[in-house]
């Protein structure tokens, strides 16, 4: 009866340890201290301030866009992912399609623009 006693308290003990020990781990998402890590994933941006730089760099676009009083931007949303900039909404006139993508592609730290801006009259206009 010890014996079975002291093998169950044994076997506890392991799986204790054993359980500790997976839990005292780093954590993945702590590149650099994982051996083998590359250099890309040792300097890849937390997810926090690479939603920070996000949303800067689209306050970035709405602000190139704000700047030309001819266009109306109230209709116009903004996206950023990681430097790829996407517009989607509404625009008064064809010619605004092109010309508000080339200003969002002017904006410094835009590497891409997904164009998805179509014409919408206004309500009583021509």
């Amino acid at each position: 009866m010890k014996s079975i006693q002291a093998r169950a308290l044994a076997i506890a003990t392991l799986i204790l340890a054993a359980s500790g020990n997976a839990w005292s781990q780093p954590a993945a998402s702590a590149p650099s201290s994982m051996p083998g890590a590359s250099a890309a994933e040792a300097n890849a941006a937390s997810p926090v301030s690479e939603r920070k730089a996000n949303r800067a760099l689209r306050r970035q676009v709405y602000a190139a866009i704000g700047k030309h009083k001819e266009i109306s931007a109230g209709n116009i949303g903004v996206t950023v992912k990681g430097g790829t900039v996407t517009l989607n909404g509404t625009v008064t006139d064809a010619s605004q399609v092109n010309q508000v993508a080339e200003i969002a592609k002017g904006v410094a730290g835009v590497t891409s623009v997904t164009n998805k801006l179509t014409v919408q009259k206004p309500l009583g206009g021509m």
